[in-house]
Parts: C-alpha cells; structure tokens; sequence
C-alpha cells in the first residue's frame, strides 16, 4: 500500500467514524430544562464537544486503520485468490 493509499484509506475511516460520533452525547436545550434561545433551532445540542469527539476520532480511526493495513499487507482475507476464482 502506497503512502497516499493509505492517507485516502485513513481520511475515509476517519470521516466515517466522526459522522457516526457526532450523535453520542448530545442533548437539547428541552431535554435538559433550559429555555431555547429565539433563533436556535429547537434541535440544537447544547454542548456538542466537538473538540473531544474529534480527537476520539482521530484514536479510533489510527486503531481502525492499523487493523486494514494489517489484513491488507498480510493478505489475510485473501482478496486476491477469492478475485481470480
């Protein structure tokens, strides 16, 4: 795997898992008993923590992608054998 495969690969994984965190823990003015203020959607979190979320992301998308170069240097799924039949 080439330096800008694997740079592609990772930013594919990170972006993936930060969309998939960005829902955890967020909470609605209404759900924890504050007024909306006018002008804010009534859906708007209150505290996203946008900066924890990213660097959790950032973690797990290097775990993530250790592993796929892993199965992919070491051809352990045997992608190329399953290909050519």
């Amino acid at each position: 795997m080439s330096i800008a495969t694997g740079l592609m690969v990772y930013g594919i994984i990170w972006w993936l898992v930060f969309f998939l965190a960005l829902p955890i823990g967020n909470r609605t003015p209404e759900e924890i008993g504050e007024a909306v203020q006018p002008g804010l959607a009534e859906s708007a979190p209150v505290k996203p923590r946008l900066w924890l979320k990213a660097a959790l992301t950032t973690f797990l998308a290097g775990l993530l992608w250790a592993v796929f170069y892993i199965v992919v240097t070491y051809d352990l799924l045997g992608f190329r054998t399953f290909i050519q039949g």
